[in-house]
């Protein structure tokens, strides 16, 4: 079962939602049913790390730069 968020057309308030099949989504805040869905990043979790691109810095460097896979 996926999480969406919303964004309710009456009142504008941004949520998220567990939708379930037959679910019917409606804002927490007016119970109106006019809702936007909105474009989210997904998450993802792996047990494993990433491996380094040969281009990014070691750790101790500071912050990676643009396209440096480094999280």
């Amino acid at each position: 079962m996926p999480i969406f968020e919303y964004r309710c057309s009456g009142c504008a308030v941004e949520f998220e939602l567990l939708v379930r099949a037959a679910t019917v989504p409606s804002c927490p805040e007016c119970d109106s049913q006019d809702l936007n869905k909105l474009l989210s990043a997904p998450s993802v979790r792996s047990g494993h790390a990433l491996p380094m691109a040969s281009d990014c810095p070691p750790p101790e460097a500071g912050p990676c730069r643009p396209g440096c896979c480094r999280l």
